[in-house]
């Protein structure tokens, strides 16, 4: 029997490549709206990130979304990343 492949993808925060099911999915709708994937299913551009607070910090400090997304993002957004990674912790 064959091994299913494991989708991978970069953290924005380490950089690292690390399986798409232990990362947080940040979208970028086609309607231009800045949301947080947790299904990770959602149309749209896509940037992960790690389930690591110090990966978050690091993403935000140096506005790796922003680049990512050639968009400014709401410190709304921001919120919604720091809550969801304390409350899996």
């Amino acid at each position: 029997m064959q091994k299913k492949k494991i989708p991978m993808r970069m953290c924005l925060g380490c950089n690292e490549m690390k399986p798409k099911i232990e990362l947080i999915r940040i979208v970028k709708t086609p309607e231009n709206e800045i949301m947080v994937d947790l299904k990770g299913k959602a149309n749209g551009r896509g940037a992960y990130i790690c389930r690591d607070a110090e990966c978050l910090k690091k993403a935000v400090k140096a506005k790796r979304l922003e680049r990512t997304f050639a968009t400014e993002i709401s410190d709304e957004i921001y919120e919604t990343l720091k809550k969801d990674l304390t409350d899996e912790q």
